[in-house]
Parts: C-alpha cells; sequence; structure tokens
C-alpha cells in the first residue's frame, strides 16, 4: 500500500484573501505494475509564468512522466527496495508504451540500470545517495534510481520543462 502523501494548497477566495483550498492526502497516486515505484502527483503548473489564477485541482489528469510543454511538475516517487523494482522495470521495459512517455524515455542503447531514461526537463531532485536534504539538480542527463535498502526510499521531485539537449 503506498504512502498517503497529505497535500496542503492555497489559493484566493472571491475577495482576493489567501485562503486553504485543499488539505488532505494528494488524490492523484499512479503505479503501473506491483513492485514498481510509486509516483504522487502533487502539482503542476501548464504556462511560464505560471497562473496562480482559480482553484481547480491541477493534477487531474492521465500521468505523465515529462512535464508539461512551458510547465512544471512537483512529485514525490516512492522507490520499493530492488530486489522487487528490478524485475517491474524489466517488465516495464518490455511492455507497449502507455502514452506517458515512459516507454520512449528508457535508455534503449546499453544502460548501467534498467530504470535509465532521460527527459527534457531540468529535474530538482531532494534524497540521493548522500543523505536525506541533500540535492541533486538532474539536466537532461540519462539517469536511473537504485534502493539498495529493505525498506522503500521516498524522493521528492520538481521537474521543469526544458528544450532537448
Amino acid at each position: 500500500m503506498p504512502k498517503a502523501i497529505r497535500r496542503v494548497v492555497t489559493g484566493h477566495n472571491a475577495a482576493g484573501c489567501s485562503v486553504f483550498i485543499m488539505d488532505a492526502p494528494a488524490p492523484h497516486v499512479y503505479q503501473r505494475s506491483p513492485g514498481s515505484a510509486v509516483v504522487t502527483e502533487l502539482w503542476e503548473t501548464r504556462t511560464m509564468p505560471a497562473d496562480n489564477g482559480g482553484n481547480a485541482e491541477a493534477t487531474d489528469h492521465a500521468f505523465r512522466l515529462a512535464p508539461p510543454k512551458n510547465g512544471t511538475v512537483f512529485r514525490v516517487i516512492e522507490y520499493p527496495p530492488d530486489r522487487q523494482r528490478l524485475a517491474a522495470l524489466e517488465r516495464e521495459r518490455a511492455s507497449a508504451d502507455d502514452g506517458s512517455g515512459h516507454s520512449a524515455a528508457f535508455d534503449r542503447g546499453a544502460p548501467r540500470h534498467p530504470g535509465f531514461h532521460k527527459t527534457n526537463s531540468v529535474d530538482y531532485a531532494i534524497e540521493v545517495l548522500l543523505k536525506a536534504g541533500d540535492v541533486l539538480v538532474q539536466r537532461g542527463t540519462n539517469h536511473a534510481w537504485s534502493n539498495c535498502a529493505d525498506e522503500s526510499a521516498y524522493v521528492a521531485f520538481v521537474l521543469i520543462d526544458a528544450e532537448p539537449v
């Protein structure tokens, strides 16, 4: 069972005052198959600069790996231990494209890890190999995530649309 992530979102009321518009577990959680990573979508923008008007749910759509063109996506990904996840990755690499961009992003050459992929985005990742609180800036390069521990690992990502390299 994926860990529910509480999401608190602010907005504006009819008088233009700041208010809390959402406070609940994030409603859009995706998992391709048992053993695969679990993606919790927290927020998305579709323009640059971002539009803070309105109070509609921004993540109410089918899962897509990359952020929208000229937009951003904020998500938390739960990585199960590799002993579970690596088999799921191999199945995903062999399966048909699901329309999310995930299949097209896979490194089909000679990847060092079955999860190697690349997106046209700048990704800010919080919590990597070193220790909690460290930050990685991923600039459209080939990469994969691995969890050698016995428990799930959680990484927060902010993806920003970028031109292809």
